[in-house]
């Protein structure tokens, strides 16, 4: 699969409850890379634990009082999240007839929800090993059916998966607190959390990759996972970043940088938001004229918090600048 050159995608999230809206917003502003929404403005069922709930295969979630549980059987919030996504797919196919370039879903991936789901017993799924498995298992299957049905509805899109993990940093260090925050969990090994990844990357069966908004993201074991592309926060990198992005690009990984600033006023020029790119590909010693092939252009997360106007602007400028960046290598 080859990403288009000069692209922009958005990460996940996007502001209000208007699923229709946001899919035509989606399809205008970015008519390269389209990724299916999240609308947290609808609920904790919209938000990106409650989307990965309705896609669990033979394992229910339920909203308590604490947060999500697996429960016996789906109650209302299971069922209002299994809701939203068939509304939001019928949105999606409707907004995408005839649509032909890479269409992006995404899910949590299994570390971050086995950090942000309880156990019957009221404890996080992280604390049980058996119980990561499990929810491993279910969501690969469940994101197996997802990608499939994506495809047929779109029929000429290739879909590519992406998975949410914010919280695999603090699962690496042991900072996850139990569910009393009386204390932490202990810490995941690299190989167990590689091989967690691994299971749930390679079964889709289409391109997919991470999302780690985290500072200085683990791309030595999203690489060996097999992520095919790595989805950061620019302003979240530091120089140290530079060695193990190199490395996941060498190894022929693509990189979804998020340079548009999700939560200020006024958004920067198309220059501005473009430089730390051009550092980084300067950093890293490659032909300028690469770096739009390599890199597709995001805001800097997820958009739920932003106003619809600044969300559509932030999606714009993001194109802006993919075009930007193959449009003049030389500047870098």
């Amino acid at each position: 699969m080859t990403w288009p050159v000069g692209a922009a995608t958005g990460v996940g999230s996007m502001p209000g409850e208007d699923p229709r809206e946001t899919a035509r917003i989606i399809a205008g502003e970015l008519p390269d890379v389209l990724h299916l929404a999240e609308l947290p403005g609808r609920g904790a069922a919209g938000a990106m634990i409650g989307r990965t709930a309705a896609l669990l295969a033979d394992l229910y979630v339920d909203l308590q009082p604490a947060g999500w549980r697996i429960v016996d059987r789906p109650g209302i919030d299971h069922r209002r999240a299994v809701d939203h996504l068939r509304r939001d797919l019928d949105e999606l196919e409707e907004s995408a007839v005839g649509f032909t370039g890479l269409l992006k879903v995404q899910a949590a991936g299994p570390w971050t929800a086995a950090a942000g789901i309880e156990l019957h017993r009221g404890d996080r799924v992280l604390s049980d090993r058996g119980a990561v498995r499990d929810l491993t298992q279910s969501l690969a299957q469940g994101l197996r059916a997802h990608v499939a049905e994506v495809a047929r509805r779109v029929a000429g899109a290739t879909v590519v998966l992406q998975l949410d993990e914010p919280s695999l940093p603090a699962v690496l260090a042991g900072h996850i607190r139990t569910a009393s925050g009386f204390g932490a969990l202990r810490e995941v090994p690299t190989p167990d959390a590689t091989e967690g990844l691994r299971t749930v990357l390679e079964a889709a069966g289409v391109p997919s990759g991470v999302h780690c908004c985290a500072p200085s993201p683990p791309f030595e074991l999203l690489r060996s996972a097999g992520a095919a592309f790595v989805s950061v926060d620019a302003q979240m990198l530091t120089r140290r970043d530079d060695d193990p992005i190199g490395e996941f690009l060498e190894s022929g990984g693509h990189l979804l940088l998020g340079l548009v600033p999700t939560h200020v006023h006024d958004l920067p020029t198309v220059s501005v938001t473009t430089a730390p790119a051009r550092d980084l590909w300067g950093r890293l010693s490659y032909p300028p004229e690469t770096l739009a092939q390599r890199v597709t252009v995001t805001p800097a997360c997820g958009l739920a918090g932003a106003s619809p106007e600044h969300a559509r602007a932030a999606l714009a400028r993001a194109k802006e600048a993919g075009r930007a960046l193959a449009e003049a290598p030389e500047e870098s």
